[in-house]
């Protein structure tokens, strides 16, 4: 059996409940829908730390961030530790990175990867930043904030201030469809990585004209806040409460309105990753692809009258996890026994075939994580997997 090509999607402070197929009745996420009922869905998926950058080199290392010794976002990624980018590549695997990195301290950084296009969160000099470059060429130079307003606006819902065809999700999109297809019409004895990070749904939630409307506030449920649930809030959380603008009482239509937006944004994502599969099955090759969803960490997007991540509460430590690769995971599969993003990197090269990782076990020296297609087949049944904030 041929070597599979790996698409690795990930998303941005994306919630495990948003998903039609995973339990979410309002959601509207066919294209995910879709990698479910192929494949399987991870229900039990847990980040390994609930903040972006350390969340993010947890997954390329597969250890925990306690042994990267990244535990927060001002916290460099380690260099003498190998990544699932330098193991694929040394495998004989075509890497590339479109999107959101988020590598520290320097975020040109390869990291294993043979090439990059740029997209980050944060702006930077045009000149860096591959998705600026191309809003200047497309007239939108003049858009100081083309991934929404931050500051007091932060969670305020807006729509972007670019058409969706220059959006950065739509960028995402395009740039990964372009690559596949390049790759697969031309290089398809060579198996790839294609690893396509999104930067939303993260905040500012600014979802393109017309996919703002796709949702109306009055039809959205309001958040959680079970009684007493001002007793849940940790110090930590009303920090962020404070720093987001978010700490003087609910309007209970802005919350609405905000859930509308959230939800437009991982929609419009959804979108895209229908675009890559449909790239995938006109080469002929999405049988022979391992498809990866899963996000850095969730938000709080108001339960317990709470905003941002940075808590242990399912709605920012749960996460999406979804593979489908037929040769390996069953169609229409659940499981629930406990996932992390130190997981993928196991997965990813016991799917390769990779030399190092076989009948390796894990441990000191070793890798934290273990092979999805094994948890999903029974295996690992009485693990625990671990999350820490800093």
């Amino acid at each position: 059996m041929p070597r599979p090509n790996i698409l690795l999607i990930f998303t941005d402070q994306q919630r495990a409940d948003t998903i039609h197929a995973c339990g979410n009745p309002i959601i509207r996420t066919p294209n995910l829908d879709r990698l479910a009922h192929e494949g399987v869905c991870f229900s039990s998926t847990f980040t390994p730390t609930p903040e972006c950058v350390p969340a993010r080199c947890a997954l390329i290392h597969g250890l925990y961030p306690h042994r990267t010794g990244c535990m927060s976002n001002a916290d460099p990624m380690p260099t003498d530790r190998p990544t699932f980018m330098q193991a694929l590549s040394a495998a004989g695997y075509r890497t590339h990175g479109i999107g959101k990195m988020h590598f520290m301290p320097d975020s040109q950084a390869l990291r294993g990867f043979q090439t990059r296009e740029h997209q980050e969160e944060l702006r930077e000099r045009v000149e860096d930043d591959d998705y600026l470059r191309f809003l200047r060429a497309q007239g939108y130079g003049h858009v100081y904030d083309p991934m929404g307003c931050r500051g007091e606006m932060y969670y305020v819902p807006q729509p972007a201030q670019v058409p969706a065809s220059c959006h950065a999700t739509q960028w995402i999109g395009d740039r990964s469809v372009a690559f596949l297809r390049e790759h697969c019409e031309q290089n398809g004895d060579q198996p790839f990585f294609l690893w396509a990070s999104f930067i939303h749904p993260h905040p500012p939630f600014s979802p393109p004209t017309p996919w703002n409307k796709l949702y109306r506030a009055a039809m959205m449920p309001l958040p959680k806040r079970p009684e007493g649930y001002e007793a849940l809030q940790t110090y930590m959380m009303k920090v962020q409460n404070r720093y987001k603008y978010r700490d003087q009482g609910a309007d209970l239509n802005l919350l609405r309105c905000t859930i509308a937006y959230y939800y437009a944004c991982i929609s419009f994502i959804d979108y895209q990753v229908g675009r890559m599969a449909a790239a995938l099955e006109e080469t002929g090759q999405l049988d022979n692809t391992l498809i990866v969803f899963t996000a850095d960490h969730g938000e709080l997007l108001g339960d317990y009258g709470s905003y941002g991540k940075r808590s242990m509460l399912d709605s920012a430590a749960r996460i999406p996890l979804i593979a489908r690769y037929p040769g390996r995971f069953a169609a229409g599969a659940v499981c629930d026994a406990p996932a992390s993003l130190v997981d993928v990197f196991p997965t990813l090269l016991a799917a390769a075939s990779h030399p190092h990782l076989v009948g390796e076990g894990r441990g000191e020296g070793g890798l934290d994580g273990c092979d999805l297609a094994e948890l999903a087949a029974g295996g690992h049944a009485d693990r625990t997997v671990y999350s820490q904030y800093q």
